[in-house]
């Protein structure tokens, strides 16, 4: 740690580009280098964000001391490498979503983080964009209640994506790059889902590029207390308007009230009941917008990559587990296999038998 802040060394230099914006403008961290292999990107970065160093080498990263977190933006198949380097170099780890792809190399990655004794973070972005924050934080202070059942979706017309070639390619998903933003809000609040049953559909949109992957999902998915979340996605088809259905959109019921909040539009929903009537309250953070969205067309949204990765930094300081950690992550990772698995069933997954299948 330089000067009480921590030094962040950034690898992968796509969706590194918001976290790079984050680290120059937190009063929490330096910017230790920056690492892709793709050099021509490299010089990209150095130039837009007045950098006076690179490396295509992710060992020089490992090898620098005064780096205390790396921050791992690299593509999805290669997390599990990239987390393991760099906490038998020493260093925290905070990762994009999802941390991994499948639970194949979970035990041996949540054993190398216990050997290590450092913290590995989960940046899932949502929970940090402004007006999921406010929900989380009201829920907090009980203004609905007892919390009765979850309504999380991600809803986008991303026929985009599969113009990708890598994207085409056999055993393609909407679930972890896409459908995990909606799976990880339901387990926020109920952390103990424990089963999933769902239907999912392949549009003829997803059908006109070769691929046989569901991009119309829905599930139920219940925890251990009886209580559940439906959680769906849409991907090949038409989607409303932001305005009129957030694309990542989190509905909480409860006793005493409903909230609403999501992504990308700066609007919260809150209706209360008690013994004097009906409270309706909506609240706008439009101020915001800059703050979030710093790049072109709102694609990349660094305002909640500087959140998550300053509550990283607080939660160090105070020596608490910043979350989600590999054990939130490994639960929700577990949803989304079983969410796999009952799609090719058609019957309802335990989520606890895949996690001990896989030894966690």
């Amino acid at each position: 740690m330089k000067n009480q802040k921590l030094v962040l060394g950034v690898l992968g230099l796509g969706e590194g580009r918001s976290i790079i914006s984050a680290v120059q403008q937190s009063e929490y961290y330096e910017l230790g280098n920056i690492c892709d292999l793709n050099e021509e990107l490299c010089r990209q970065r150095m130039e837009e964000f007045g950098l006076d160093k690179y490396t295509v080498r992710y060992e020089d990263m490992l090898e620098d001391k005064e780096i205390d977190v790396i921050g791992i933006y690299t593509p999805d198949q290669l997390h599990a490498k990239h987390i393991m380097q760099a906490l038998r170099a020493g260093k925290h780890v905070i990762c994009t979503k999802p941390v991994i792809v499948g639970l194949d190399e979970a035990k041996e990655l949540k054993e190398c983080q216990k050997n290590s004794g450092k913290h590995v973070f989960v940046g899932q972005s949502t929970r940090f964009f402004e007006s999921v924050k406010y929900q989380r934080e009201m829920y907090e202070q009980q203004n609905i209640g007892e919390l009765i059942t979850v309504e999380a979706h991600y809803k986008n017309d991303s026929r985009w994506f599969l113009e990708r070639d890598w994207s085409r390619q056999p055993g393609f998903s909407w679930m972890y790059n896409f459908m995990i933003h909606a799976v990880d809000l339901a387990a926020w609040y109920l952390p103990e889902i424990d089963e999933v049953f769902g239907y999912g559909a392949v549009s003829p949109n997803t059908r006109e590029y070769g691929l046989n992957a569901e991009d119309t999902m829905t599930f139920v998915a219940r925890d251990t207390k009886g209580r559940f979340a439906t959680i769906e996605g849409a991907y090949g088809s038409p989607c409303l308007d932001g305005n009129v259905e957030f694309p990542i959109e989190c509905t909480l019921r409860g006793t005493k009230g409903i909230s609403r909040g999501g992504y990308s539009k700066f609007k919260y929903y809150e209706r209360t009941v008690d013994e004097e009537g009906r409270h309706d309250r909506a609240e706008t953070f439009d101020e915001k917008h800059d703050y979030y969205f710093r790049f072109e067309k709102e694609n990349h949204h660094a305002g909640e990559y500087q959140n998550y990765i300053e509550y990283f930094a607080r939660k160090l300081m105070k020596g608490e587990t910043p979350k989600p950690d590999l054990e939130e992550a490994f639960h929700t990772i577990g949803i989304l296999e079983a969410m796999k698995r009952s799609l090719e069933s058609g019957l309802p997954v335990k989520v606890g038998s895949i996690l001990r299948e896989y030894g966690l």
